[in-house]
């Protein structure tokens, strides 16, 4: 029996990886455009992306557009794999094969 995911599972994180996934594989969302999208603080944000990326699930890139800082997150392929066991195994609860 699969199991779910506890990393992705937490509400906003499981925004997050969604959010993430719909991208192509190399894209990633700016951080105010995935904290609209989350409607997450920045603080509360911050903290459910730093636990993502010491799971290995998104990768962190932080940058300057002219003097304004610029963070940019992607999921990584780990993370990919991960979100897709993780929606399996909601999809095997929902159609009622896992107790």
């Amino acid at each position: 029996m699969a199991e779910l995911d506890d990393i992705i599972h937490q509400p906003l994180r499981l925004k997050i990886m969604a959010a993430l996934n719909a991208l192509p594989a190399t894209a990633g969302l700016e951080f105010a455009r995935l904290k609209k999208h989350t409607g997450a603080t920045d603080g509360n944000l911050g903290a459910h992306i730093e636990t993502l990326a010491k799971a290995g699930y998104v990768s962190v890139d932080k940058a300057f557009v002219g003097k304004k800082p610029q963070t940019t997150v992607t999921v990584t392929a780990t993370g990919r794999g991960a979100f897709a066991r993780h929606v399996a195994t909601l999809q095997e609860i929902i159609a009622g094969k896992q107790v």
